[in-house]
């Protein structure tokens, strides 16, 4: 009765040593996004944007090109993420595409992880108040306004 009980409990916190490296493994995110469309067209979706990072405690307006609406009706969406790997705020503008991020974030099943060419990683979190974000083929550029 005694082995069984120690095997239950050294299983159980196996689990949840297993659990916190899991979620220790996140690096601290560099700053965050915030990413809104308006006016999104019946049928043809959106391909624009604006978005505002708040980085290093000041905030960047930018543009978002190559984002599109995958739902009909749409009048405005917004999402906002983290992001990770930023050390200057020019290293921010670029093209950012889906896939592996080459870092150990850990992502909730909408969320979509995007890296651009100077290594900065975005994690766009599913709160696309009731539309699903896609991207263009290409992926979609975001350019610091001036």
């Amino acid at each position: 009765m005694l082995k069984k009980m120690t095997a239950k409990w050294l299983l159980a916190l196996g689990a949840v040593a297993v659990f916190s490296t899991a979620m220790a493994a996140d690096p601290a995110p560099s700053g965050t996004v915030t990413l809104s469309s308006k006016a999104v067209a019946i049928g043809v979706g959106v391909s624009w944007g604006d978005g505002v990072l708040t980085f290093g405690g000041k905030t960047y307006p930018f543009s978002v090109e190559g984002l599109s609406v995958a739902d009909l009706g749409v009048s405005s969406v917004t999402t906002s993420g983290d992001v990770f790997n930023l050390k200057n705020v020019a290293d921010f503008s670029g093209n950012f595409v889906a896939g592996e991020a080459g870092i150990a974030i850990a992502g909730g099943p909408t969320d979509q992880i995007l890296k651009n060419q100077n290594g900065v990683v975005l994690r766009l979190k599913g709160t696309q108040q009731g539309a699903r974000l896609t991207l263009a083929a290409q992926g979609v550029k975001l350019t610091i306004k001036k």
